[in-house]
């Protein structure tokens, strides 16, 4: 039998790209919608019908009716968000059970791993790198020091409790000898998480097997990707980056499907670009239009309430993400945002020591020696919130998408035009080849 239609949804700046609207709209096509990395501080924002839903660990995919959401394997778990997070969805009336799986691979995050990490981010002479303070590094630092503790090991409770005790015992010592930090007791966190597991429990199987026979069975599957790839712990801009693979090659490590099971790479961008935290960003604007963008596109963090800095897109940036992650289609978001706006100025080259280059630095001092060369396009100063046609859009709008497909190298696939679901304008050549995922949806 032929396998099953498969693509991956992945972030082609900083992340915040509006990949949670993009994969629910894209679920419909779709059998099964997997997560592959990152933990509760990538939020995924969907609107539907006005109503918000902020989604931290579980697919977008669970918004569908008949669709299933699978957390992989490279994802890290903190039980207590996770369960938080189901007992909302349960209570907003979505399905849950016998719909929602999580890897038995998984890493777990424990509050030993929130206690390092907001020490050490807070800690005199340390580089800020402007992380959630929830863990997430300190849980994939154990991960691949081979003593994190894994969801298979959290529901084995005699393993639970032993681990518990001489992690707990270990990272107190570290804690209070590096961070003067307080204590926190083996036992009362061996008993929260003994209750948390069997609350869990039913999701767990082996998600790997899961997806494999999904597609054996001729079943389509979204890979969905938290982050972007400029905070990519490899490709993106180290050591301002999160701590797990955030390219489209996460989507096979973090999941279990073999790498050649992978057909479509969807890379989204928004019409300008932002950044939560510290690190390098080339394009920042910090004037008044780096405000309006802000107010205008609401660029707060859906997890954290941050502010994002905002700038305008930057093509080389865009050229390396359609490089990495092997981008067929790029989904435009926030497309409305520019409405006001005169001209819109778009980085085309980078400049460094006199001399034109395409090259992405490897060290973040790198990007202090980079010069934007911009080049302005014309706005087009009328609204396109809401529309759904390519051609209802302003001439300049059209002129401007086109220009970031020429340049990008990536066909433009689908432009978003407000935060609801509906809010989307489809392109034929996309749509068709997502409906062929839809006649493979079982």
């Amino acid at each position: 039998m032929k396998k099953g239609k498969t693509a991956v949804i992945v972030g082609a700046q900083w992340g915040d790209e509006g990949k949670g609207k993009i994969v629910d709209v894209l679920s419909e096509n779709f059998s099964v919608v997997a997560r592959y990395a990152g933990g509760h501080n990538a939020g995924h924002t969907v609107i539907i019908n006005s109503k918000k839903f902020i989604l931290q660990l579980v697919p977008c995919g669970v918004l569908r009716p008949g669709c299933r959401s699978v957390v992989g394997n490279g994802v890290v778990l903190d039980p207590m968000a996770f369960l938080k997070e189901v007992a909302a969805l349960r209570e907003a009336g979505l399905r849950v059970d016998g719909n929602l799986f999580v890897s038995n691979r998984a890493q777990v995050i424990l509050p030993y791993h929130r206690m390092i990490e907001l020490a050490a981010e807070n800690a005199p002479g340390r580089v800020k790198i402007g992380t959630t303070s929830r863990g997430i590094g300190p849980a994939y630092e154990d991960k691949m020091g081979r003593r994190g503790l894994r969801v298979a090991d959290l529901l084995d409770l005699e393993l639970l409790k032993k681990h518990t005790e001489n992690a707990v015992r270990e990272k107190n010592m570290i804690a209070h000898a590096l961070f003067n930090s307080e204590p926190l007791d083996a036992d009362k966190m061996y008993s929260e998480y003994a209750a948390a597991a069997e609350k869990i429990a039913p999701f767990v199987c082996d998600t790997a097997v899961l997806l494999n026979q999904a597609l054996d069975a001729g079943e389509s599957i979204l890979f969905e990707g938290a982050q972007g790839t400029m905070l990519d712990i490899d490709h993106g801009t180290y050591p301002f980056v999160t701590s797990s693979s955030a390219t489209s090659g996460g989507a096979v490590t973090g999941t279990g499907a073999a790498p050649n099971a992978i057909q479509t790479v969807i890379g989204l961008t928004k019409a300008y670009c932002t950044r939560v935290g510290e690190g390098p960003f080339p394009t920042e604007e910090k004037g008044e239009a780096g405000q309006l963008l802000r107010q205008r596109g609401n660029e707060y963090g859906a997890v954290t309430g941050r502010p994002r800095r905002t700038g305008w897109v930057d093509l080389p940036l865009l050229r390396y993400a359609r490089m990495i992650n092997g981008i067929n289609w790029l989904v435009v978001t926030k497309l409305d945002v520019l409405d006001e706006l005169a001209e819109i100025p778009v980085c085309v080259s980078y400049v460094v020591n006199g001399k034109k280059t395409e090259e992405i630095p490897a060290q973040a001092s790198g990007y202090e020696k980079i010069e934007c060369v911009y080049q302005k396009l014309p706005g087009w100063r009328t609204s396109t919130v809401g529309m759904t046609r390519f051609a209802q859009l302003p001439p300049a709008a059209r002129d401007y998408l086109n220009f970031i497909e020429k340049e990008s190298g990536a066909k433009v696939g689908m432009v978003s035009t407000g935060p609801d679901r509906d809010q989307i304008i489809v392109i034929d050549g996309f749509a068709k080849e997502m409906e062929t995922a839809s006649a493979q949806k079982v």
